[in-house]
């Protein structure tokens, strides 16, 4: 039986990235982000949920967040939901589920934004344009 772990979130930053680096090196951001539904209920009234979401962003992508976004900042996140359990100093165990983050983009729905390519992701990129028209040319059609 397969199984697929994919989550797609809209909402605002609660907190600026916080980014910092394992004992190896790799850069990772955690952030909060808050998710709100507002519906009418039965007598017309407006209600409000608001759910919160932890949110970690790990190499580049961490790196950017950390440059490129600050509290309040309208975003969209997709990625994979991790649970991560620990114990505590006192000896209680404790559960917290993530959003392991693949992309992450501004929401454009309330603002505009403009897109700066790092040197890093420009090589990548014409690395991979250039495997996929070498890719291309075997194709008999």
């Amino acid at each position: 039986m397969a199984s697929v772990n994919n989550i797609t979130i809209l909402g605002n930053l609660t907190r600026d990235p916080e980014l910092r680096f394992t004992p190896s090196g790799s850069p990772v951001a955690n952030f909060g982000i808050a998710v709100s539904r507002r519906w009418q209920n039965s007598i017309g009234e407006w209600q409000e949920d608001v759910s919160y979401v932890d949110v970690v962003a790990w190499t580049s992508l961490a790196e950017n967040c950390a440059e490129s976004l600050k509290k309040g900042d309208r975003i969209i996140v997709s990625g994979r939901l991790q649970m991560r359990t620990w114990e505590t100093q006192d000896g209680q165990t404790r559960n917290k589920i993530e959003v392991i983050a693949r992309v992450i983009g501004p929401s454009l729905e309330w603002a505009t934004a403009s897109i700066t390519k790092n040197i890093k992701a420009q090589e990548v990129s014409s690395e991979l344009l250039k495997g996929e028209s070498e890719e291309t040319n075997d194709i008999p059609f």
